[in-house]
């Protein structure tokens, strides 16, 4: 499968992009990097930040997900997840999880949770703890480097990092029912200032994404499409 562009919108090239999602008309994300790092209001037809929290350095932020009136955002290696309210984006408490983490989604009514290995964690979304996990497979073979994540009906979308792949992971199995290519959304001189794709948010009520990418000057709103 493809990328179909559908609209070229606004992103900071200054954003570390960890996490991306969509809660009706509000777009939030995650940034990382240490000494940079924040969860972000941002209006996706502008590029403008609403509100911002920065994360206390050292900390290098991860994915985020909304769930209910909170929002869930990842460490990458400081064995924390931070809730925190969805209206203000101030800090509610941190639990704490072994491992790295990487990209975050809610899935009905359990998160997962992936952290650049081939395993994805479902966990609570109150506590978050861990209930369950899954293995991806592309036919016998893993899946990793698994990387910010999006939960649709239609299966969990993963970036792959360090490649232009999404993959769509079936979270009752682990396998992958589809493969995205988005390469070429750039062009060659706005690559070269830019970092891996890293980004992707269902568009409520659609069968359409924004995705976009760390330290990425543009974000796209495409649909996949069978590659021709």
């Amino acid at each position: 499968m493809r990328a179909e562009v559908l609209a070229v919108l606004p992103h900071d090239p200054k954003a570390f992009t960890q996490g991306l999602e969509l809660d009706g008309d509000r777009l939030y994300e995650g940034t990382g990097l240490e000494g940079e790092s924040s969860v972000r209001e941002v209006d996706p037809q502008t590029a403008r930040v609403e509100k911002k929290v920065d994360l206390p350095s050292p900390m290098f932020g991860e994915g985020v997900t909304v769930s209910g009136s909170t929002i869930w955002q990842l460490t990458w290696k400081d064995g924390v997840a931070i809730q925190r309210d969805k209206e203000t984006l101030a800090e509610v408490k941190r639990v704490p999880y072994t491992g790295e983490g990487w990209g975050l989604c809610r899935d009905g009514q359990r998160l997962v949770m992936s952290d650049g290995t081939d395993k994805l964690t479902f966990r609570d979304p109150d506590t978050f703890d861990p209930i369950g996990e899954v293995r991806v497979r592309s036919g016998n073979d893993p899946v990793t480097q698994l990387n910010e994540l999006e939960c649709t009906a239609n299966g969990v979308y993963a970036n792959v990092w360090q490649t232009d792949t999404v993959v769509r992971i079936d979270p009752a199995s682990g396998a992958v029912t589809a493969s995205i290519d988005l390469a070429g959304l750039l062009s060659p001189a706005e690559r070269a200032g830019a970092d891996v794709l890293n980004g992707i948010a269902a568009v409520p009520g659609t069968d359409e994404f924004l995705v976009t990418g760390k330290l990425w000057p543009k974000m796209f709103r495409v649909k996949f499409v069978t590659a021709s």
